[in-house]
Protein backbone atom coordinates (compact mmCIF):
# COMPACT_ATOMS: atom_id res chain seq x y z
CA UNK A 1 0.00 0.00 0.00
CA UNK A 2 0.90 3.52 -0.84
CA UNK A 3 0.41 5.53 2.71
CA UNK A 4 0.58 8.95 4.32
CA UNK A 5 1.85 9.01 8.23
CA UNK A 6 -0.27 12.17 9.23
CA UNK A 7 1.51 13.24 12.54
CA UNK A 8 5.31 11.86 11.93
CA UNK A 9 6.33 11.69 15.83
CA UNK A 10 7.17 9.16 18.22
CA UNK A 11 4.29 7.15 17.36
CA UNK A 12 4.25 8.05 13.44
CA UNK A 13 8.04 6.98 13.40
CA UNK A 14 7.06 3.69 15.23
CA UNK A 15 4.30 2.94 12.73
CA UNK A 16 7.36 3.79 9.98
CA UNK A 17 9.63 0.71 10.84
CA UNK A 18 6.65 -1.94 11.12
CA UNK A 19 5.20 -0.33 7.61
CA UNK A 20 8.41 -0.61 6.09
CA UNK A 21 9.10 -4.29 7.62
CA UNK A 22 5.98 -4.94 5.61
CA UNK A 23 6.69 -3.61 2.28
CA UNK A 24 4.42 -0.83 2.39
CA UNK A 25 5.56 2.52 1.11
CA UNK A 26 5.46 5.91 2.55
CA UNK A 27 4.41 8.37 0.51
CA UNK A 28 3.63 11.51 2.36
CA UNK A 29 5.12 11.78 6.09
CA UNK A 30 3.66 15.45 7.80
CA UNK A 31 4.44 16.57 11.03
CA UNK A 32 3.98 20.19 12.31
CA UNK A 33 6.70 21.50 10.10
CA UNK A 34 5.66 20.50 6.56
CA UNK A 35 1.54 21.05 6.99
CA UNK A 36 1.65 22.41 3.48
CA UNK A 37 2.32 19.72 1.73
CA UNK A 38 -0.66 17.89 3.07
CA UNK A 39 -2.72 18.75 -0.04
CA UNK A 40 -5.23 16.90 -2.54
CA UNK A 41 -2.76 16.41 -4.73
CA UNK A 42 -0.56 14.78 -2.51
CA UNK A 43 -3.07 12.48 -1.96
CA UNK A 44 -4.06 11.33 -5.20
CA UNK A 45 -1.59 8.20 -4.82
CA UNK A 46 -2.29 7.30 -1.34
CA UNK A 47 -3.92 4.23 -0.65
CA UNK A 48 -4.46 4.56 3.55
CA UNK A 49 -3.71 7.62 5.55
CA UNK A 50 -2.47 6.51 9.17
CA UNK A 51 -3.72 9.61 11.70
CA UNK A 52 -1.97 10.34 15.02
CA UNK A 53 -1.40 14.31 14.79
CA UNK A 54 -3.10 15.68 17.96
CA UNK A 55 -6.84 17.12 19.05
CA UNK A 56 -5.97 20.48 17.67
CA UNK A 57 -5.25 19.47 13.89
CA UNK A 58 -7.13 15.93 13.99
CA UNK A 59 -10.59 16.85 12.74
CA UNK A 60 -9.33 19.14 9.28
CA UNK A 61 -6.71 16.30 8.85
CA UNK A 62 -9.22 13.48 8.76
CA UNK A 63 -11.87 15.65 6.51
CA UNK A 64 -9.07 16.73 3.78
CA UNK A 65 -8.09 13.20 3.21
CA UNK A 66 -12.20 11.55 3.66
CA UNK A 67 -13.18 14.82 0.73
CA UNK A 68 -10.64 13.18 -0.89
CA UNK A 69 -11.51 9.83 -0.79
CA UNK A 70 -8.93 8.28 1.17
CA UNK A 71 -9.41 5.80 3.94
CA UNK A 72 -8.40 6.88 7.20
CA UNK A 73 -7.26 5.17 10.25
CA UNK A 74 -7.20 7.46 13.62
CA UNK A 75 -5.69 7.56 16.79
CA UNK A 76 -5.33 11.10 17.70
CA UNK A 77 -8.41 12.00 20.21
CA UNK A 78 -9.02 14.64 21.99
CA UNK A 79 -11.47 16.21 18.55
CA UNK A 80 -14.22 13.25 19.47
CA UNK A 81 -17.60 16.19 19.59
CA UNK A 82 -16.90 16.29 15.77
CA UNK A 83 -16.69 12.15 15.26
CA UNK A 84 -20.46 12.52 13.94
CA UNK A 85 -19.16 15.27 11.24
CA UNK A 86 -16.66 12.58 10.10
CA UNK A 87 -19.07 9.58 10.18
CA UNK A 88 -21.24 11.70 7.91
CA UNK A 89 -18.51 12.64 5.69
CA UNK A 90 -17.41 9.30 5.09
CA UNK A 91 -20.85 8.07 3.98
CA UNK A 92 -20.79 11.20 1.37
CA UNK A 93 -17.54 10.37 0.09
CA UNK A 94 -18.08 6.85 -0.10
CA UNK A 95 -14.67 5.76 1.49
CA UNK A 96 -13.52 4.09 4.85
CA UNK A 97 -12.92 5.70 8.60
CA UNK A 98 -11.45 3.84 11.62
CA UNK A 99 -11.40 5.47 14.96
CA UNK A 100 -9.70 4.03 17.87
CA UNK A 101 -8.68 5.52 21.48
CA UNK A 102 -6.20 2.83 21.75
CA UNK A 103 -4.68 0.32 18.83
CA UNK A 104 -2.99 -2.05 21.19
CA UNK A 105 -4.35 -5.62 20.85
CA UNK A 106 -4.00 -5.59 24.61
CA UNK A 107 -5.88 -2.61 25.16
CA UNK A 108 -8.76 -3.75 23.09
CA UNK A 109 -8.77 -6.96 24.93
CA UNK A 110 -8.88 -4.75 28.24
CA UNK A 111 -11.91 -3.17 26.54
CA UNK A 112 -13.63 -6.93 26.31
CA UNK A 113 -12.81 -7.85 30.01
CA UNK A 114 -14.17 -4.08 31.38
CA UNK A 115 -17.08 -4.01 29.54
CA UNK A 116 -18.09 -7.98 30.86
CA UNK A 117 -16.96 -6.64 34.69
CA UNK A 118 -19.24 -3.60 34.80
CA UNK A 119 -21.92 -5.76 33.33
CA UNK A 120 -21.60 -8.70 36.06
CA UNK A 121 -21.27 -5.87 38.91
CA UNK A 122 -23.96 -3.52 37.71
CA UNK A 123 -26.37 -4.43 40.31
CA UNK A 124 -23.75 -4.53 43.09
CA UNK A 125 -23.31 -1.06 44.17
CA UNK A 126 -21.45 -1.89 47.54
CA UNK A 127 -18.35 -1.82 44.87
CA UNK A 128 -16.65 1.55 44.32
CA UNK A 129 -14.96 1.99 40.97
CA UNK A 130 -12.32 3.63 40.36
CA UNK A 131 -10.27 4.52 37.06
CA UNK A 132 -6.63 5.93 36.55
CA UNK A 133 -5.07 6.58 33.55
CA UNK A 134 -1.37 7.55 33.48
CA UNK A 135 0.52 8.60 30.87
CA UNK A 136 3.36 10.58 29.02
CA UNK A 137 4.45 14.07 29.81
CA UNK A 138 3.95 15.32 26.28
CA UNK A 139 0.37 13.46 25.99
CA UNK A 140 -2.04 16.66 25.63
CA UNK A 141 -5.76 15.76 26.53
CA UNK A 142 -6.70 14.24 29.40
CA UNK A 143 -8.22 11.81 30.01
CA UNK A 144 -7.01 9.47 27.44
CA UNK A 145 -9.41 8.48 24.30
CA UNK A 146 -8.83 4.84 25.92
CA UNK A 147 -9.80 5.87 29.85
CA UNK A 148 -12.95 7.45 28.06
CA UNK A 149 -13.63 3.92 26.11
CA UNK A 150 -13.78 2.31 29.29
CA UNK A 151 -15.88 4.74 31.65
CA UNK A 152 -18.55 4.89 28.87
CA UNK A 153 -18.42 0.94 28.66
CA UNK A 154 -18.66 0.85 32.39
CA UNK A 155 -21.99 3.76 32.85
CA UNK A 156 -23.56 2.21 29.84
CA UNK A 157 -23.89 -0.89 32.30
CA UNK A 158 -24.16 1.04 35.52
CA UNK A 159 -28.16 0.82 35.26
CA UNK A 160 -28.06 4.70 36.15
CA UNK A 161 -26.16 4.79 39.00
CA UNK A 162 -23.61 6.77 36.42
CA UNK A 163 -24.94 9.30 34.27
CA UNK A 164 -21.03 10.68 32.65
CA UNK A 165 -17.48 10.93 33.94
CA UNK A 166 -15.72 13.01 35.61
CA UNK A 167 -12.01 14.42 36.67
CA UNK A 168 -13.66 16.19 39.53
CA UNK A 169 -15.70 14.43 42.38
CA UNK A 170 -19.32 15.42 41.27
CA UNK A 171 -22.95 13.24 41.78
CA UNK A 172 -23.65 10.54 39.59
CA UNK A 173 -20.54 11.11 37.67
CA UNK A 174 -17.38 7.97 37.12
CA UNK A 175 -14.46 9.59 38.89
CA UNK A 176 -11.21 9.22 36.38
CA UNK A 177 -7.99 10.33 37.41
CA UNK A 178 -5.46 11.19 35.06
CA UNK A 179 -2.00 11.06 35.52
CA UNK A 180 1.27 12.63 33.65
CA UNK A 181 4.47 11.65 34.18
CA UNK A 182 8.24 10.89 32.65
CA UNK A 183 8.51 8.09 29.86
CA UNK A 184 5.27 6.49 30.33
CA UNK A 185 3.74 4.80 27.11
CA UNK A 186 0.22 4.24 29.23
CA UNK A 187 -1.33 2.38 32.10
CA UNK A 188 -4.71 2.10 32.39
CA UNK A 189 -6.37 0.82 35.78
CA UNK A 190 -9.92 -0.01 36.95
CA UNK A 191 -10.67 -1.27 40.33
CA UNK A 192 -13.94 -2.06 42.05
CA UNK A 193 -12.90 -1.66 46.06
CA UNK A 194 -15.29 -3.31 48.39
CA UNK A 195 -15.67 -3.97 52.05
CA UNK A 196 -15.43 -7.51 51.32
CA UNK A 197 -12.68 -7.55 48.54
CA UNK A 198 -10.78 -5.41 45.79
CA UNK A 199 -11.06 -6.62 42.04
CA UNK A 200 -8.95 -4.92 39.64
CA UNK A 201 -8.07 -4.90 35.94
CA UNK A 202 -4.39 -3.33 34.44
CA UNK A 203 -3.31 -3.04 31.62
CA UNK A 204 0.49 -1.44 31.07
CA UNK A 205 2.02 -0.84 28.13
CA UNK A 206 5.97 -1.02 27.87
CA UNK A 207 6.19 0.50 24.62
CA UNK A 208 4.33 2.24 21.51
CA UNK A 209 5.23 -0.92 19.48
CA UNK A 210 2.11 -2.62 20.32
CA UNK A 211 0.25 0.56 19.79
CA UNK A 212 2.08 1.16 16.07
CA UNK A 213 1.28 -2.57 15.17
CA UNK A 214 -2.61 -2.47 15.67
CA UNK A 215 -2.33 0.13 13.27
CA UNK A 216 -0.73 -0.92 10.76
CA UNK A 217 -2.90 -3.63 11.17
CA UNK A 218 -5.71 -1.25 11.04
CA UNK A 219 -4.42 0.45 8.10
CA UNK A 220 -4.21 -3.33 5.95
CA UNK A 221 -7.46 -3.85 7.10
CA UNK A 222 -9.44 -1.12 5.81
CA UNK A 223 -7.43 -0.89 2.62
CA UNK A 224 -10.36 -0.94 -0.65
CA UNK A 225 -12.99 -0.79 2.36
CA UNK A 226 -15.58 0.90 2.49
CA UNK A 227 -17.88 2.50 5.58
CA UNK A 228 -16.91 2.62 8.97
CA UNK A 229 -14.55 0.66 11.27
CA UNK A 230 -14.05 -0.18 14.83
CA UNK A 231 -10.94 -2.27 16.27
CA UNK A 232 -13.50 -5.10 17.07
CA UNK A 233 -13.80 -5.75 13.56
CA UNK A 234 -9.72 -6.04 12.92
CA UNK A 235 -9.16 -8.07 15.90
CA UNK A 236 -12.32 -10.09 16.61
CA UNK A 237 -12.30 -9.65 19.85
Amino acid sequence: MNIAIIGYGKMGKEIEKILLTKQHQILLKINSSNTSKLTAENLKNIDVAIEFSGPESAFANIKLCLENKVPVICGSTGWLDKLEQIEKCVLQNDTAFLYASNFSLGVNVLFAINEKLAQLLSSHTDYQIDLEEIHHLEKKDAPSGTAISLATQIIKQSDHRFTKWSLIPEENALPIKAVRAPDVPGTHHIKYDSDQDIIEVKHTAKNRKGFALGAVLAAEFIFSKKGIFTMKDVLNV
